[in-house]
């Protein structure tokens, strides 16, 4: 009895992930991102000299990280050797047309990443310590 409501129950999550993860999800990023960039009146590209200036600062006080340190910690936190790899394999298989549709993607998904980095910051909770926490879950609850 229990293995039989483990396997219907297996073959429902594995039926909506299969739905899920095939082309539904890939629609609605990619429709999500458009819909920042019209909104937000192309950011990404109109904002680009600004972020590059503010990368590019220098730090405030001796023994502190600069903005471009903070960067370059973040990219590799969120950059590991299976992104890297799947460009290789992409770069490989597909060529030129593989290069121009990653950076389509990367600039459609940097709206949407500008919109939930805005949103962790509006809705970041502090600390008794005078820190800060927060993320998705707490956006997602908040609004």
């Amino acid at each position: 009895m229990m293995n039989t409501i483990y396997t219907g129950f297996a073959n429902l999550i594995g039926g909506i992930s299969n739905v899920m993860y095939s082309y539904l999800l890939i629609i609605l990023l990619l429709a999500v991102g458009i819909y920042f960039t019209c909104r937000g009146k192309f950011l990404q590209l109109r904002m680009l000299p600004e972020s590059i200036r503010v990368a590019s600062e220098k730090p405030g006080s001796a023994g502190a990280v600069s903005s471009f340190e903070a960067l370059m910690v973040s990219t590799a936190s969120r950059v590991g050797t299976g992104n890297i790899v799947g460009v290789a394999n992409a770069i490989a298989t597909g060529g030129y047309g593989a290069v121009f549709w990653m950076w389509m993607i990367a600039i459609v998904g940097a709206a949407s990443a500008f919109v939930e980095s805005t949103l962790a910051q509006i809705y970041k909770k502090k600390d008794e310590n005078g820190g800060s926490y927060g993320g998705p879950s707490y956006y997602i609850q908040a609004a």
